[in-house]
């Protein structure tokens, strides 16, 4: 079966003076940025069949997802669920790289955004100032694309790497559980009740755990019976899925959540469940395709929390899209750029918030479905789209009868599978001993569950951040000694100290990584505790466990690069040897970081007869300003 290459195409030298040059160069840009020109022509009917079964069966499942995630978790009208469905699926089959990746509304990021609602809601605004809740989520799925946009055209999308999984893990496992609680109201038909008590969107976790543990005496009986069937099926059809599927295709085709909805529809509005304290989504207000357009921008002082959230949701959801782009195109033997899916991402968010959607981003669960349903080209993601259009134009009468808790349902058994890799993960964790990993991990859990989704999705970005910064600003640097019973074989000491020997008054560094601006401050310190004793991990406030040296020999070899501040500190670090009367040696030094000891007078100091190819070489030359004193390097 053909397979459309999306392997960016290589740079040609063209004359782009003349019209021929000039269209040339276009085409090949276009191609590249506009992945679609490159997939498409050579598209076939063979691709379709597999690409447009994969595109109904992720309709299936996600038009009840927006549906849900709109009304219980956005507290927006449904049909704005189903704007966030179409509008980035097309906009990301034409710009996105990846053929499996289902790009949708995700319940964290729904969660977020009716989070961001409700804390205006509950503010008293001094200026009379009234929140549009669809006008705020509009404008904050705006700004998700405007700022994930701009994280690709910058070339941000090494940023992912920043983001430990530890930290996601937590964040992940503490929205699943704060939207489980919060569905626990409706699943069991609690919600008249908990206004009676004061239970809001701005209320805290606990607060609403606190309610159900109180009152689950109330639940009234239909909603729960129709909650505990449709999250029974649901929850079968998973278990199903997952052991059969691999051995019979049309097990992971199945539409459960589909036969769910369309099941509950069909019931309520035969036995009249509606009318016995059922309650059910009624009538969906729609004007069909809106025309795009910006909402109005609240009050400057109120932009700050929109803004804030808006990045905190693009770097989550970029973070979980890039994953699962670099997962399937690994799979599936293609390359995708990270730049360019966030360009992509950022496009279909823009899109989706000028035609009044909310933000959608990569999922793992529907990517995986897609994958399995035979999705090959972003045609099944166009596929999505359109069936999400028409849906809209022809079917919302029909949700009508669409109970409450069968959304709530769907929430609960999708945010479910959230928690599904905290026991792994956990396990992982213990068997290796990374305890800094596992508090890192239930800092976040707690402070997402405690305190409120947006400290935890702040909190997860700043200690990710910190926990880079920490490990990027000291150096990789160690000490070298000689291999017992050898004359020119050096090695680092922690490799196996048993083996290694000290060299009388010569201290041996290595530096293995390349020197700048933000791993240099410590190096002063880590160098000064090696002289004293020898290993990082020793304790300074213990006693010295080597003798001063009287040469010090930095194997750089490893050092492919070293900037302005290093070379500075460098400089410094010498200066001060010699001023101890130190002599400095340097082995393997490379062409870039040569060409800086010249520029900054560096290797003056030091001096070329200190430079050598081989440390061993060095050892040679300290041998024989050692041997005038009549002592010998042992």
């Amino acid at each position: 079966m053909f397979q459309p290459n999306d392997t960016p195409m290589p740079s040609a030298r063209l004359n782009e003076e003349t019209p021929k040059g000039a269209w040339s160069t276009l085409k090949i840009r276009s191609k590249y940025y506009l992945p679609i020109l490159q997939w498409l022509p050579l598209y076939n009917r063979q691709l379709f069949l597999g690409d447009c079964l994969a595109g109904i069966t992720l309709a299936c499942l996600l038009i009840p997802q927006g549906l849900s995630y709109a009304t219980a978790l956005c507290k927006l009208d449904a049909i704005h669920g189903l704007y966030g469905i179409a509008f980035p699926a097309i906009s990301y089959a034409f710009f996105g790289m990846s053929r499996q990746m289902s790009v949708g509304p995700e319940a964290t990021l729904a969660l977020l955004i009716g989070s961001s609602i409700a804390q205006q809601e509950h503010l008293k605004h001094s200026d009379d100032y009234e929140i549009d809740p669809l006008a705020w989520a509009c404008l904050m799925t705006f700004f998700v694309g405007i700022f994930t946009l701009l994280l690709g055209i910058f070339r941000l999308g090494f940023l992912d790497s920043l983001m430990s999984r530890a930290l996601l893990r937590g964040f992940i496992s503490g929205v699943a559980l704060v939207v489980m609680v919060q569905q626990g109201i409706t699943l069991l038909g609690l919600v008249e009740r908990s206004k009676e008590w004061g239970i809001s969107e701005a209320s805290t976790t606990i607060e609403r755990l606190y309610f159900l543990f109180t009152n689950i005496k109330y639940a009234h009986g239909l909603s729960s019976a129709v909650s505990i069937i449709s999250v029974g099926i649901l929850l079968t059809m998973r278990i199903v899925k997952s052991k059969y599927g691999q051995s019979k295709k049309w097990f992971q085709l199945f539409p459960d959540v589909l036969l769910v909805v369309v099941g509950s529809i069909l019931l309520t509005h035969r036995f009249g469940w509606d009318r016995k304290g059922l309650a059910i989504l009624g009538k969906i207000e729609s004007a069909g395709i809106p025309l795009p357009s910006i909402p109005s921008f609240p009050p400057s002082k109120h932009m700050k929390d929109l803004l804030v959230t808006s990045a905190m949701i693009s770097v989550i959801g970029f973070v979980e899209s890039i994953v699962i782009a670099k997962i399937y195109s690994s799979r599936h033997n293609y390359s995708v750029s990270a730049n360019r899916e966030l360009v992509a991402l950022g496009v279909a968010n823009i899109c989706s918030g000028l035609f009044q959607g909310i933000p959608a981003f990569g999922s793992v669960s529907r990517s995986k479905i897609n994958d399995k349903a035979g999705a090959r080209t972003q045609m099944a993601c166009l596929v999505t789209g359109v069936i999400a259009l028409l849906a809209i134009l022809f079917l919302l009468p029909y949700f009508h009868y669409l109970p409450k808790a069968v959304l709530s349902s769907i929430i609960f058994v999708a945010v479910l599978s959230l928690l599904s890799e905290l026991p792994e993960d956990l396990h992982f964790i213990f068997k290796i001993g990374a305890w800094r990993d596992l508090g890192l991990l239930l800092i976040t859990f707690f402070a997402t569950i405690i305190i409120s989704l947006e400290f935890g999705t702040l909190l997860a970005v700043t200690l990710s951040l910190l926990v880079t910064i920490r490990e990027t600003s000291y150096p990789r640097i160690s000490i070298m000694g000689r291999v017992k019973g050898s004359v020119n074989k050096f090695k680092p000491v922690q490799d196996d100290p048993s083996e290694i020997e000290h060299l009388q008054d010569v201290l041996i560094v290595r530096i293995e990584e390349a020197l700048f601006f933000a791993n240099t401050g410590q190096l002063k310190d880590r160098l000064r505790r090696l002289e004293m004793f020898g290993d990082m991990s020793i304790h300074p406030s213990e006693s010295p466990r080597r003798d001063e040296s009287l040469y010090t020999i930095f194997d750089v070899g490893a050092m492919p690069t070293i900037d302005a501040s290093a070379i500075q500190i460098l400089y410094e670090i010498v200066e001060a040897y010699k001023s101890r009367s130190v002599q400095v040696y340097f082995v393997r030094l490379r062409e870039q970081p040569l060409g800086m000891f010249k520029k900054s007078g560096l290797l003056y100091l030091v001096g070329e007869n200190h430079l050598f190819k081989k440390v061993s070489e060095a050892i040679e030359c300290i041998e024989l300003d050692i041997s005038k004193r009549g002592t010998t390097v042992v």
